[in-house]
């Protein structure tokens, strides 16, 4: 393996973690949405709230992290992307902003009206931002970004089938992964009939997703040929296994195996994103530039690489500590609490 695709596959690991952790806090904000009125829907969004709360903006350093390894070691192709694809990438990141003030403000606000509209912010954002980065991701994928500063159509670059299906699907495997994630969350924290609701959700969720994914086999074939090929070439085999990881996760909800679940379900969707890069690998932006193509002198993929690994040393213990705290403090709760609506 080249040092360009070493460093290429580490931020690709950064993008894994982004599409779990960050997906699923997006997932959240989906289900606040449709959590209903302010009264019925108090106790989901307080579970809501609760889960995510501690972590949700921990989440965005994977962000920042793929887009500074994309920036240093393959500027080529991040000027394209940002030049190209400046609309969908800017939407995401009005999300983004509107998504975070509106979480932080409403926690303080005490009158009904602004926490309602606080709340629809919050929500309506964690809809859109994951579906402009779908979209982001499907203009890529489909060959619609061209090597070069502005080359490829700002429109149709991610206005199109392909895009739109990655959105559509960005969407939906971000409510999956936090209807799973909030079913073990709700079974300590709360009572036992908002697992079940959760867990319903997610099996809803998880058959809608499956149904999408297999009818956007037909839409890559007409729309991103090559894209297709590659899925249905030498990257079948991770498609295949995150079919099995997928069915194994819904097994899994329906008898209840929460935790295990989320394993199987993260599972699924990184052999997805997986499968993404097999399809397309060589190429950073296919079918213009390869990765040895786009990547900086070597003198700065070494000094990337040497930063990624003493900088991952860091924060790679740090947040798993982080997650791991948070977690116990939940279990602690659920040990000395009562289980009884909030």
């Amino acid at each position: 393996m080249t040092l360009p695709a070493v460093v290429l596959g580490l931020m690709f690991v950064g993008l894994i973690a982004y599409a779990l952790f960050a997906g699923a806090d997006f997932g959240a904000g989906i289900w606040d949405l449709l959590a209903g009125g302010t009264r019925r829907g108090a106790q989901q969004r307080d579970l809501i709230e609760h889960s995510i709360g501690p972590v949700w903006e921990a989440n965005h350093v994977w962000l920042i992290f793929v887009l500074v390894v994309l920036w240093t070691s393959f500027s080529g192709a991040f000027a394209a992307v940002a030049t190209t694809l400046y609309i969908p990438l800017t939407l995401a990141a009005f999300g983004m902003i509107a998504r975070g003030a509106a979480f932080a403000f409403r926690k303080s606000i005490t009158t009904l009206g602004m926490r309602r509209l606080l709340g629809a912010a919050f929500a309506v954002s964690s809809l859109i931002t994951p579906f402009f980065l779908g979209a982001v991701v499907g203009g890529v994928a489909s060959g619609r970004v061209p090597a070069g500063i502005a080359a490829g159509d700002v429109v149709t670059s991610w206005v199109n089938p392909t895009s739109i299906l990655g959105g559509v699907l960005a969407v939906l495997v971000c409510a999956y992964l936090a209807a799973v994630f909030l079913c073990a969350d709700a079974r300590r924290e709360g009572p036992e009939v908002l697992a079940e609701q959760f867990r319903a959700r997610a099996l809803g969720t998880a058959a809608v997703t499956g149904a999408v994914g297999l009818g956007g086999f037909f839409v890559l074939r007409a729309d991103a040929p090559l894209l297709f090929a590659g899925l249905t070439g030498r990257g079948l085999p991770v498609i295949v296994l995150s079919v099995v990881a997928g069915l194994v996760a819904i097994a899994l909800l329906v008898l209840r195996r929460y935790a295990i679940s989320r394993l199987a379900s993260g599972l699924a969707v990184t052999t997805i994103l997986i499968g993404w890069a097999v399809a397309q690998y060589p190429y950073v932006l296919p079918p213009y530039l390869t990765i040895d193509q786009a990547a900086a002198p070597r003198t700065t993929l070494v000094a990337t690489l040497v930063a990624l690994i003493v900088g991952g040393a860091i924060l790679v213990p740090a947040l798993a500590y982080l997650y791991t705290l948070f977690q116990s403090e939940h279990a602690e709760h659920a040990e000395v609490g009562s289980p009884q609506p909030r």
